[in-house]
C-alpha cells in the first residue's frame, strides 16, 4: 500500500507526521510532490519519505492518493492525474468548497473518492477532521483512510451536507481561537504579566477548558457556571462580554465562514 501526497503544505506535513508516529506506515510507502524543489527537499529530509517531481508520477504509483492543494488548484491537478487514476485507486481530497459531485465531474469517470475537512491542530496530533465519501469507494478502503487520520487527531463521519457546516465550527475555528487568546493575553500584558507568561496561561486554560467539555460531557453552559460565583469576578467578565455581543459576534462570524465556504 503507498499514499501519494499531491501537495506537501502544513496540512499533509501534519498528516504525514501523525501516520509515521502511529507507525501505520512507513516512510518507504508514502510518497509526495510539492510545486518547488525546496518544498521536496524540506519534506523528505525532515520525514524521510520519497518525493516525485511530476503530480503524474505520484498518481501513478500511488493507491491513495491525498489532494492537498488549495480549492483553486485542484482543476489543474485533476487535469495531470486524470490519466493515471483507475477505479482501484482511491481520491482523497481536503480542499474546502469542493463536493464529491464535483470532483466526480472533473475526473470525467468513475473514481472513488473520499472527502476530508481536517484543521491545523493536526500539526500537534489535535486534529478534527469531518469525512465522508461516495458509492465507489468500499468499506475497507473507507476504514483505512479514517484510521490514517486518527494518527493526527479525531475523525468523524458526517453527511456531506453539513461539511461547509465543519469548515466554519471546525476548519477555520483555530483562527478564533487563536484571536482569543492573542486577546487574553493582551489584558494580561496590561496589568503587567509577561508575553510569554500570558500566552502560556491564556493557552493552557483554553486547553483545558476544551478537555472538560470533551471529558465530562456537561453542557459548557453548565461548566461556565460552575466558575461564575455569586458576586465574583469570573460572573463580572461574563457580564462584559454579554454586553458586548460575544456571542453574537461569534455566531455571525461562524456563520459568515460557512456561507464563504458554500460560494468557493
Amino acid at each position: 500500500m503507498t499514499v501519494g501526497f499531491i501537495g506537501l503544505g502544513n496540512m499533509a506535513k501534519a498528516m504525514i507526521g501523525g501516520i509515521l508516529a502511529k507507525g501505520l506506515m512507513g516512510p518507504n510507502e508514502i510518497i509526495g510532490t510539492a510545486a518547488t524543489e525546496e518544498t521536496r527537499l524540506k519534506v523528505s529530509n525532515k520525514y524521510g519519505i520519497q518525493t516525485r517531481t511530476s503530480n503524474e508520477a505520484v498518481a501513478k504509483e500511488s493507491d491513495i492518493i491525498i489532494l492537498a492543494v488549495k480549492p483553486q488548484y485542484l482543476k489543474v491537478v485533476i487535469a495531470d492525474i486524470m490519466d493515471s487514476v483507475d477505479e482501484n485507486k482511491v481520491i482523497v481530497s481536503i480542499a474546502a468548497g469542493k463536493t464529491i459531485k464535483w470532483l466526480e465531474k472533473e475526473f470525467e469517470k468513475p473514481v472513488k473518492i473520499i472527502r476530508v475537512m481536517p484543521n491545523t491542530p493536526a500539526l500537534v496530533l489535535e486534529g478534527c477532521s469531518a469525512v465522508c465519501r461516495n458509492d465507489m469507494v468500499t468499506d475497507d478502503d473507507y476504514h483505512f483512510v479514517i484510521e490514517l487520520l486518527e494518527s493526527f487527531g479525531k475523525a468523524y463521519t458526517v453527511p456531506e451536507s453539513m461539511m461547509d457546516v465543519v469548515v466554519g465550527v471546525s476548519g477555520s475555528s483555530p483562527a478564533y481561537v487563536f484571536l482569543f487568546i492573542e486577546a487574553m493575553a493582551d489584558a494580561a500584558v496590561a496589568g503587567g504579566m509577561s508575553r510569554k507568561q500570558a500566552y502560556e496561561f491564556a493557552a493552557q486554560s483554553v486547553l483545558g477548558s476544551a478537555k472538560m467539555v470533551l471529558e465530562t460531557g456537561k453542557h459548557p453552559g453548565e461548566l461556565k457556571d460552575m466558575v461564575c460565583s455569586p458576586a465574583g469576578t469570573t460572573i463580572e467578565a461574563v457580564k462584559i462580554l454579554e454586553e458586548e455581543g460575544f456571542r453574537g459576534a461569534v455566531i455571525d462570524a461562524v456563520t459568515a465562514c460557512i456561507e464563504k465556504s458554500r460560494k468557493l
